[in-house]
């Protein structure tokens, strides 16, 4: 679903034009849909989510020419009618796997609508189970075309689309597995090692520390992140190197917004570390030549809430970046243990989801949130959109937000690093 880093409902009611994501129903009641209908909803759902996912609007009727124009929104009854529980009972009779959507109901200039929201499949596409008149047929893989019907996959072209990101799903999920298998018991990491790197680390916040209120500080969340390899030497790397390494991995990742181009340049060299202390960008960083990353950074706060769009933002663009510094340094196989902080977050909201809850934001009770994660440099730079779904999930967690929620994170993730 093309609908940016959260949902625009005015955006989308008002296209006035059916899609492969987009499918615009007259105002009625759920309840009073005959059998027939209700299975022409499960058609649409299915068709979308074996397709790109996306929306299917009620409260929008056509004119005399079918063009869909006439924002009549829904009555509060026929609001409802729509119970997601008894939807969604119906509308995965006929759909096998379950289908992942949610039914919202935005008001948009004093008009309310139910939505639709369908999402992507994940693993494996969506067969219809049951058959219902003309409506559905048993065993029939239903796709959304471009001309906004809800149709059986026919063509060759068509279902091989489907076969191979079901396959692509498989392999992701494959490699999860096996991520998770290869590193999550794996202890390489010497102590004593790691006692130097948070000795440094120590020494790297405390300069963060007594600088923090050219930041504001006291008004914003601060995020911290630490990477370190397995091993520790002072030395491992010249400072030139450091450099070199920060900058070739910048160059390809503009559109990030986590370290920019203008900061390498105003950089400059410690006895052990290449540092950077932004005002502007309020965020401040130190590249050890130990292989040490240490970065600290304060987002403002918006009537103490933060967006899960900034989030995105921050996680995918330090994923993005590191996986391509540490391949610049030369390590491929070595495990480095990461960790990302967010702090002070206790009642803090966070928005701009995209679904239930989104406006008054999911709320964190717990004063900082930590997560960890241990993985090689080359698997940062071939999975860089799942480690960073991952981080987001776990963060998100501690603000209360269900996984379920999560609309088309993966999507957004890849968009994002794209641009």
């Amino acid at each position: 679903m093309k609908t940016g880093m959260s949902v625009d409902w005015k955006s989308i009611i008002y296209r006035g034009v059916e899609s492969e994501e987009l499918d615009y129903k007259a105002a009625q009641n759920w309840n009073n849909l005959s059998r027939a209908g209700k299975a022409r909803f499960a058609r649409h759902c299915m068709a979308m989510a074996n397709t790109k996912g996306g929306y299917i609007v009620v409260g929008v009727g056509e004119d005399g020419t079918g063009k869909p124009c006439l924002y009549s929104g829904v009555t509060d009854r026929q609001s409802k009618s729509f119970d997601p529980t008894d939807v969604g009972n119906v509308v995965n009779r006929y759909s096998d796997p379950p289908l992942d959507f949610d039914i919202e109901r935005p008001v948009v200039d004093g008009k309310r609508y139910v939505v639709f929201a369908i999402r992507r499949f994940s693993e494996i596409p969506h067969v219809c189970s049951y058959s219902c008149t003309s409506e559905v047929q048993q065993g029939v893989f239903y796709i959304r075309t471009p001309d906004a019907s809800s149709r059986p996959a026919y063509k060759a072209s068509e279902i091989h689309g489907i076969i191979q990101r079901a396959l692509r799903n498989q392999r992701e999920l494959l490699g999860r597995m096996l991520r998770g298998i290869l590193y999550e018991g794996r202890k390489t990491l010497d102590p004593a090692a790691k006692s130097e790197f948070i000795e440094q680390i120590i020494h790297s916040f405390r300069i963060f520390d007594k600088r923090k209120k050219e930041f504001g500080h006291d008004s914003g969340v601060v995020w911290e992140m630490s990477v370190y390899p397995p091993e520790f030497i002072l030395e491992k790397f010249s400072l030139s190197q450091v450099q070199k390494a920060v900058e070739n991995s910048i160059s390809t990742t503009l559109g990030s917004s986590f370290i920019s181009l203008d900061e390498s340049e105003e950089s400059y060299f410690t006895n052990v570390a290449l540092r950077t202390f932004s005002k502007a960008r309020k965020q401040y960083w130190q590249a050890f030549s130990s292989g040490l990353f240490h970065y600290v950074s304060v987002h403002e706060k918006e009537k103490n809430s933060i967006r899960y769009e900034n989030m995105i933002r921050t996680v995918a663009g330090a994923v993005n970046f590191l996986g391509q510094y540490y391949c610049e340094l030369g390590y491929t196989d070595e495990l480095f243990s990461m960790r990302f902080k967010v702090y002070p977050v206790e009642g803090v909201k966070l928005t701009g989801t995209g679904g239930k809850g989104s406006e008054s934001g999911f709320t964190c009770r717990i004063p900082e949130i930590e997560v960890k994660m241990q993985r090689t440099a080359s698997d940062l730079m071939s999975g860089t959109v799942d480690h960073s779904a991952r981080i987001i999930s776990e963060i998100c967690e501690r603000f209360n937000l269900p996984q379920g929620k999560h609309v088309s994170l993966e999507h957004l993730i890849g968009t994002f690093l794209k641009k």
